[in-house]
């Protein structure tokens, strides 16, 4: 065979049936289950033997797993060859059209191999050797496919119908069939014409593209778009989110093999396991002399044939036959392995319930010990941050208090915005909740008389910003500020000062006059304001709504925050991605074009805490599920997997949209953390030490005292110019919402 051949490998799929150990963000295609390295980095090596290394490979996978990507094929010549990349998934069928428009810009008409990355097959020269059967047929015109002669009725598998005789180098497939059941699946075993359905596809580029044009025009029209738009730098080509997420999601199965005619099997003739169970892990696995396959810190008495493996602690089996464990560090899966399929109905379960367990991995650096970081915060927090915030931080000549610092601790003279004023007073109430010795209730008063005197609109709200010579420089009276100034003036009633009641009644009715939406669908954003509506003013409101019901008591408040959680379920939480968007046109729906994919990682851990502490008052019960969805996205999706912080912001299908990781989401991470542990979910607790230590790693450690960089690049160097009062309120609530929780460690502080 000397005609080039042009080999593609698939790398997008999740590989739920191998969960607990393949994840979302971790899929089986990464993981080492052979011993021979990751299942992507076997598959290039096999095609890299094609045309004696000299044949080009390309890889089609998710842009969210790029640096995964990256890392197997780190010192791989491709041959000139690269990495696909699909800013989100749309299945098979689209994927294969971007495989033949690449090889008809790059190579011409020539033959195309189409693979998975994460099957297990024996040899180099047997796999090529059946390809080289399938290439005459291929060149000319047809489609061709491989097949397994089945050694066993297996359900998990689709299945090829093909004509011919026994010993047919190449044979007519009769018809695709789907995942039988186990009657069906002893019929076609006894049939002798039937064959598992590898997944690996042999045509000529034109074929394909003829193929699309015939079945499927509309996705080879998008692809075409799609890959015609692409940007390219030497880490690979990148698809275009705006194009690609229109191509159909549909697989090449059902696009086009299940229609085109004259489609060629060639029967394999290599040894193949696709590893899509643990049953087929424990079929290829190296066994003991008990027939066990055993991996990790594992301890087995009186058991056989059984897959038994740990990703952590000690595992300890007596007594077994025929089962699989898998242990990870945050869950335990236990079946016989003849049933060992029907994990993804565990799958299917967790992910409704909104578990965390599906859609990320645990790190492996997670801190165990509960208030591991309590010396550390307690310190920060009473010994450096206050102390300097409470005297650099506050204007004893203009009033009110300085809306940045440099990072020599001096004052900024910029304008001072009210949400920062009202965040300021409210970071010194609860500093005084949590104990805090210093001259909380002076500096509370300072912060209320400065606003009262000089952010007061004529309507009797709040003006958007202060100049600093006490002049208002912006009258807008916005909705996000009055929801900081309801959350400060909650506090500051908590702690005693006597104006914030009578304030706080004047900015509810404030509110009710000008800012509800007349529609009772939310609140506007400024008073008369139309056009672009956000979630972000919704979500403070309800936040300040739920703080006065927590001081007053009174179910007025209640009410209101019950409104804003109708329109999250109605409008802001899209329960297909688990995500909430933040830009929507005047009717609430999500705004046109790359605003209405944005969504904010922090955003989400916010959300989440407000969706507890509302079921928690409420007895929504199905709002924590939610909230669980919403952290398990966040995390999936959102985080720089350098440093572990969280992405300024992400598309609903988790492509990163800002890169920077600012400190105030590290924070609300810890909160949401806190708020669902305990919650029904899994034991949060080495998360919150974890994402504690994050955020002091690269935001608190790297700055002077009492500061923080609140700007880092992907890379994890700070980028940041300044110290942003209005950051303060975010680490003051969680870092003491934190002493709180891991109160009774014996850290003497505090």
């Amino acid at each position: 065979m000397t005609e080039k051949i042009v080999s593609f490998v698939m790398s997008g799929g999740v590989g739920s049936r191998l969960w607990p150990l393949s994840r979302e963000d971790n899929p089986k295609q990464f993981h080492d289950l052979s011993g021979a390295g990751s299942m992507l980095a076997q598959t290039l090596r096999r095609l890299k033997a094609g045309g004696d290394g000299d044949w080009p490979v390309y890889l089609i996978g998710s842009e969210r797993h790029a640096e995964r990507l990256r890392a197997d094929l780190a010192g791989m010549d491709l041959s000139g060859g690269r990495p696909i990349f699909e800013p989100v998934g749309r299945n098979t069928a689209a994927a294969v059209a971007v495989a033949a428009l690449q090889t008809l810009a790059e190579h011409g008409d020539a033959l195309v191999l189409v693979v998975p990355s994460d099957h297990a097959i024996t040899t180099d020269s047997q796999f090529w050797a059946t390809v080289a059967a399938g290439a005459k047929p291929a060149r000319e015109g047809r489609l061709v496919v491989f097949g397994i002669r089945p050694g066993q009725p297996e359900t998990g598998y689709g299945y090829i119908e093909a004509a011919g005789d026994e010993g047919d180098q190449v044979r007519d497939v009769l018809r695709f069939v789907e995942k039988p059941d186990l009657a069906t699946a002893e019929t076609y075993l006894a049939a002798g014409n039937f064959f598992w359905n590898t997944g690996i596809f042999l045509f000529r580029a034109s074929a394909m593209r003829d193929a699309f044009l015939k079945y499927e025009p509309d996705i080879w029209a998008g692809a075409d778009r799609a890959f015609a738009a692409a940007s390219s730098d030497l880490s690979g080509l990148y698809l275009p989110l705006d194009l690609y997420e229109h191509v159909p999601a549909i697989s090449v199965d059902y696009a086009i093999m299940e229609r085109a005619e004259r489609i060629a099997m060639v029967p394999a003739g290599f040894r193949w396991n696709d590893l899509g169970s643990w049953q087929s892990l424990l079929d290829v696995g190296a066994s003991d002399e008990n027939g066990n396959v055993v991996i990790g810190d594992v301890v087995a008495f009186d058991t056989a044939h059984s897959y038994l493996r740990s990703e952590g602690r000690l595992l300890s089996v007596i007594g077994m036959r025929d089962v699989a464990i898998v242990a990870t560090q945050d869950a335990t899966f236990v079946a016989p392995v003849a049933q060992s399929q029907n994990v993804k109905k565990i799958v299917e379960r967790l992910e409704q319930s909104g578990r965390l367990e599906t859609r990320f991995t645990p790190s492996s650096d997670r801190v165990l010990v509960v208030g591991a970081h309590r010396r550390r915060v307690c310190h920060w927090l009473f010994e450096e941050t206050l102390p300097l915030w409470a005297t650099a931080g506050v204007d004893e000549v203009g009033g009110g208090f300085h809306e940045a610092l440099d990072f020599a601790g001096r004052p900024l003279g910029k304008p001072k915005r009210m949400r920062t004023m009202a965040r300021q007073i409210y970071a010194f109430a609860v500093a005084k909740a949590r104990g805090w010795d210093g001259p909380a209730d002076r500096i509370i008063a300072h912060g209320i008389d400065f606003i009262a005197a000089r952010g007061r609109s004529e309507n009797g709200g709040w003006v958007r910003a202060i100049g600093v010579d006490g002049a208002v420089v912006d009258p807008v009276e916005d909705a996000y500020d009055h929801a900081c100034v309801l959350l400060a003036l909650a506090h500051a009633h908590m702690s005693g000062n006597k104006a914030a009641r009578a304030l706080g009644a004047e900015t509810f009715a404030f509110i009710d006059a000008h800012l509800e939406d007349e529609r009772l669908t939310g609140f506007l954003e400024f008073p008369g304001g139309n056009g672009m509506r956000r979630s972000n003013p919704h979500m403070h409101l309800l936040e300040a709504f739920l703080a006065w019901y927590d001081v007053t008591g009174e179910r007025v408040h209640l009410r209101r925050a019950s409104r804003i959680i109708d329109l999250f379920r109605s409008r802001f939480f899209d329960p297909d991605s688990w995500t909430v968007g933040e830009f929507f046109d005047d009717d609430f729906t999500p705004a046109a074009g790359e605003k209405g994919q944005w969504t904010e990682p922090g955003h989400h851990f916010e959300w989440a805490s407000l969706l507890v502490d509302f079921a928690d008052k409420t007895g929504q019960g199905d709002l924590v599920g939610i909230a669980r969805k919403l952290y398990a996205s966040a995390v999936a999706n959102g985080l720089n997997r350098a440093t572990g912080l969280a992405y300024g912001a992400v598309s609903r299908s988790g492509m990163p949209l800002d890169q920077l990781s600012r400190s105030w989401p590290q924070a609300e991470a810890i909160k949401a953390a806190m708020a669902l542990d305990g919650a029904g979910g899994p034991d949060l607790k080495p998360e919150i030490e974890a994402r504690v230590g994050r955020l002091f790693r690269w935001h608190i450690d790297p700055a002077p005292t009492g500061l923080w960089i609140d700007r880092v690049d992907e890379k994890g160097r700070s980028v940041a110019r300044e110290v942003p009062a209005s950051i303060f309120y975010h680490l003051v609530f969680a870092l003491t919402r934190y002493l709180d929780k891991t109160d009774g460690a014996n850290d003497g502080a505090g």
